[in-house]
């Protein structure tokens, strides 16, 4: 008996460890910011050769980062002996500097990567000023983008000359943690939890400053920091519109994945959601937005990408089917081949032309 009651102690605490440890990898800040995995083996001018990866392999327009510099990356021109060669535009980095490729192509602003203007304005949230973009235009509907979790408001980037195009503002948001923003009290995110509030505050800058409606758009995390804020914000009324990138509408499922991917037993995703809400309050259930869908349902684009391994297309085909029964108009269209949030990557030009149809439909006036 002595026995069996050791054992069971044994495991229930090594299942609290790998819970913890899954935890702090899903909240803590530090866990989501990515390193230099891949590495640069020679480059010429227009081409830079990199280390074969599955990553570096991937096709369409890619970011290359290293620290200090970035370039453009395109297509794949030729897979041999080990190494891949890209289109660059821009001047790599010397032979044997450690990259990484990113879906959000220039770590810069919106003048120096796209040439539009732009003012940093300060949102007052109840933790402090964070900073945002403001990419001016004519119309009283504005575009509040809201990024995915490590990432940065130059995600909005890809699309900003799209939404400029068509008249609409847009307000790139940072939010509690992120670089320049202030930090959460326990210094953990929340997944959507509570930085919702802080978009919030991005939202009620817009309405006082000119904006009537506005249109939200989020990416990965950022989809649940959306769907959070249209579930739980006095301002959701506001929202004429949304746009989600492949966007976490199910953290469960979300944390499946991963685990799968990882090579994680499943049986600590309900244990990591366990310690998540011992260290940060966190009611699971709530993110998942086909169980439990948003008091307000605006008209939604929902885009994921088909080879997506970090967000599960799957729930977001699943909102999709259930979308109808919920009173919530929502328009789904997968990317076959495309990473997570890469499906303008994987084609800008047709991704633009699916965003602008949809927003002409639904908010250009």
């Amino acid at each position: 008996m002595i026995t069996v009651v050791v054992v069971s102690v044994l495991l229930s605490a090594g299942a609290l460890g790998g819970g913890w440890y899954y935890s702090g990898e899903l909240l803590d800040p530090a866990n989501a910011r990515p390193g230099y995995r891949d590495e640069v083996v020679s480059s010429t001018a227009g081409t830079v050769v990199l280390r074969e990866s599955r990553v570096t392999a991937l096709p369409g327009t890619w970011g290359l980062v290293w620290p200090g510099g970035s370039a453009e990356v395109g297509a794949v021109v030729e897979r041999a002996g080990g190494g891949v060669v890209r289109e660059l535009r821009g001047a790599a980095p010397p032979d044997g500097t450690r990259v990484r490729l990113e879906t959000a192509v220039w770590p810069t602003d919106p003048r120096t990567a796209r040439g539009l203007d732009y003012a940093e304005v300060p949102i007052r949230t109840e933790l402090g000023d964070a900073p945002a973009w403001l990419v001016p235009a004519t119309s009283s509907t504005w575009v509040v983008a809201v990024h995915g979790r490590g990432g940065s408001r130059a995600e909005v980037l890809r699309v900003a000359p799209t939404l400029h195009a068509l008249g609409l503002p847009v307000l790139a948001v940072t939010y509690r943690n992120d670089e320049g923003a202030p930090r959460s009290p326990d210094g953990l995110y929340h997944l959507g939890d509570t930085e919702w509030r802080d978009v919030e505050a991005a939202v009620r800058y817009a309405l006082e400053h000119g904006a009537r409606e506005v249109v939200l758009y989020g990416w990965s995390m950022g989809g649940a920091v959306v769907g959070q804020f249209l579930g739980r914000s006095a301002q959701a009324g506001a929202v004429a519109a949304v746009v989600l990138d492949a966007p976490v509408v199910s953290w469960t499922r979300t944390l499946e994945l991963q685990s799968r991917e990882r090579g994680v037993p499943k049986a600590f995703v309900p244990v990591a959601e366990l310690v998540s809400d011992w260290r940060a309050d966190l009611d699971f259930d709530r993110f998942d937005l086909a169980e439990h869908p948003p008091a307000h349902r605006p008209p939604t684009l929902l885009v994921h990408g088909g080879a997506d391994g970090t967000v599960p297309a799957g729930a977001s085909r699943d909102l999709a089917a259930a979308a109808p029964g919920l009173d919530w108009p929502v328009r789904y269209v997968e990317v076959p081949g495309a990473e997570h949030t890469a499906a303008w990557n994987a084609d800008p030009a047709a991704y633009e032309r699916v965003v602008a149809g949809f927003l002409r439909a639904e908010v250009v006036r």
